[in-house]
This record gives C-alpha cells, sequence and structure tokens, in this order.
C-alpha cells in the first residue's frame, strides 16, 4: 500500500463529517461538533494550521555532509522520530463507525510501536476505553502514554491503578477536556484542578507525569510547581475555546520559561516534518499529531499509520539536511524565520 492508497481507502470509509482532506486544515470541517471540527467560529482549528505555515525555515547546504540522525529519547525510551500520535476519543461518532475506541487504540499503539514511536491513547465515559488502551499498551510493553481526563478523584484513583499495571512508561492528563460537554456539571465534580489536587495526581502516578493543554507560562509554570515531568501545549484542537491563541504562538515564549526543567511538547496544526522541525527549532522536544492518525487508522490500520509516520519522519530528515542539522540537538532557533507577531 502506498500513501496515497491509504489516503484515497480512507474516503470511503470515514463517518459523514471528516472528509479525509489532503490538507486537514480544520476549513471543510470548520465547526463540526460531532466531527473533527473546532468549538464555535472553528477559527482555532484553522488557526492552529495555519501559524506553522507563516514561519519559514532557513536552507543553508554550506555545511559538513552527515548522515541525518532524527531519534530522540523521551523519559529512558528512545524513539525513531520525535513524533508522537495523539490521544482521540469516541473516534465512532466523530469520524465512523468502521472502529470503535477501543479496536481504534489497539491498532494505534501496536502500529506506533511498529512504527518506532508511542501514541498516547484517549480516555471516555466509557470504562472500557481505558481498559483496553492499558492492555494494548501493556502488550506492547508499556510503549504507549494512556491520557485520562480530569475526572472526580475517585475515577481517577480507578483509572490510574490501571495505568500502573499496563507498565507504562508514562502518563498524561489532558486538563484541557475540562471544556468538554461531558465533564461540565458532573457529580462529583470534574474539570479543573489546582496545583495542590495536581501534585497528588502526580505523586500517586508513579512514572513521568504529562499535563497537557498548558497555553500560557504561568500554566506551564504551575505545571512545573505540580511534579510534572512534561507538558503538551495544545488547545485541545479548538474543541474546547473558541479564539485562543495557535499553539505555535505561544510555543517559544513557554519554552524560554520552563525549557531543561520539563519536556514540552507541543500538538495543534501539525501536519509535515517540515512543522515538526519549526517545532524543534523553536523549543519543543517533541510534537503530537492526531487527527491525521485516525485517518491513518481508518485508511489502512498498522500499516496505514507507518505509512504516515514515515512520510512526517523522512519530510523531517530532509529539513534537516537542507538546514544543516545532522541530529535534533543541532536544531536551534536561528533555522526558522519567525514572523514579527511571534
Amino acid at each position: 500500500m502506498t500513501y496515497e492508497e491509504m489516503m484515497k481507502n480512507a474516503k470511503t470509509c470515514m463517518g459523514p463529517y471528516c472528509k479525509a482532506c489532503d490538507a486537514c486544515n480544520g476549513r471543510v470541517c470548520r465547526n463540526q461538533m460531532p466531527g473533527p471540527g473546532a468549538k464555535g467560529t472553528g477559527d482555532n482549528a484553522i488557526r492552529n494550521y495555519d501559524k506553522w505555515k507563516e514561519i519559514r525555515v532557513n536552507m543553508d547546504c554550506l555545511c559538513r555532509k552527515v548522515d541525518t540522525d532524527t531519534s530522540c529519547t523521551l523519559f529512558g525510551k528512545t524513539f525513531q522520530y520525535p513524533i508522537f500520535a495523539g490521544p482521540v476519543g469516541a473516534v465512532n461518532l466523530h469520524y465512523g463507525d468502521k472502529y470503535n475506541d477501543m479496536e481504534y487504540n489497539d491498532i494505534l499503539v501496536s502500529g506506533c510501536a511498529k512504527a518506532g514511536i508511542a501514541a498516547f491513547t484517549g480516555d471516555g465515559t466509557n470504562p472500557d476505553v481505558v481498559k483496553a488502551a492499558v492492555k494494548a499498551i501493556a502488550k506492547a510493553e508499556g510503549l504507549g502514554i494512556p491520557t485520562i481526563k480530569p475526572w472526580n478523584k475517585e475515577t481517577i484513583d480507578e483509572k490510574i491503578a490501571l495505568v500502573r499495571e499496563s507498565n507504562a512508561f508514562a502518563i498524561a492528563m489532558d486538563i484541557d477536556a475540562a471544556g468538554l460537554p461531558f465533564l461540565k456539571n458532573m457529580n462529583p465534580p470534574a474539570g479543573a484542578k489546582s496545583v495542590k489536587e495536581m501534585k497528588e495526581i502526580v505523586r500517586q502516578a508513579g512514572v513521568p507525569f504529562i499535563i497537557k493543554g498548558i497555553m500560557t507560562v504561568e500554566g506551564a509554570k504551575k505545571a512545573l510547581e505540580a511534579g510534572a515531568a512534561g507538558i503538551v501545549v495544545s488547545n485541545h484542537g479548538g474543541r474546547v475555546l473558541d479564539q485562543c491563541p495557535a499553539t505555535a504562538e505561544v510555543l517559544k515564549e513557554i519554552a524560554d520559561a520552563v525549557k531543561g526543567s520539563m519536556k514540552i511538547f507541543v500538538d495543534g496544526g501539525i501536519r509535515s516534518g517540515t512543522d515538526v522541525f519549526k517545532a524543534l527549532a523553536m523549543g519543543a522536544d517533541a510534537v503530537i499529531i492526531a487527527r491525521p492518525y485516525v485517518v491513518s487508522v481508518y485508511g489502512g490500520g498498522e500499516e496505514g499509520v507507518k505509512l504516515y509516520t514515515d512520510k512526517v519522519g523522512n519530510e523531517l530528515a530532509d529539513t534537516m539536511a537542507m538546514c544543516g542539522a545532522g541530529k535534533l540537538s543541532d536544531i536551534h532557533e536561528g533555522m526558522v524565520r519567525l514572523p514579527k507577531c511571534f
């Protein structure tokens, strides 16, 4: 199967909302929820995509030719690329009934492990989602990052206990999921957590803890205070709050504030290896890509996951070679041109 065949196949089995667009830029799905679109005007998913394109790369071929190494090590694990698949929930509702969340996570985790990377798995109101995800991660020898939502304390306790059984090398919480409708007005209360509450959750996890949904320097500093080993600069794909900045617009200031104290991931509109290069130049340690991995699973299963991963990874390697970076640690801010508004 080729990448083009995988994309063509995906168009035949997606639901009514996602069109498996060649450019996954948020424009066609815009404000469709259910569906992969963003909240309100749908502006945020589009802005996430567009702002990466405003950043340009500085080509430099007057340098010693070396073999390009795209590998990275995070939390004691080495990966072929600094690329992770993002957590997605309710795939049958938002993307089509070919798979449910349990089937999707099983394919995604295995496919990512075989492609030399790792997947963040999703969570939902159905407790079987996390149960199936941790089983998939256990089968992959812990190579996956379960992502749990900011439920009430009892539910979090139950889910962390499951996660620990999987030997996952890290765990995440998408704190920005506090804005999702099914978490609002829950009893017992769910949603936003204080630094004190998050400290206890991090301590309880017992493995490196990643807080997803950080969009300000202050938020990053609070995550650090809570003991997080990493953060994800993310606005939840624009699905929880309209009119946010794009992640590309806030990444550098956040990285400048906490780089070296914790690992920094970023998501939101990253669609190519060149986008990955830009994110690393601005201070990220790795990127997370979500929607295109759903299309890859629907269009090609595990093979589709590898096709997309290698496509983006090869684009990253090409960009590194043309900008004089032999390894990821060679990438620096001077290799990109930022708009003045950044």
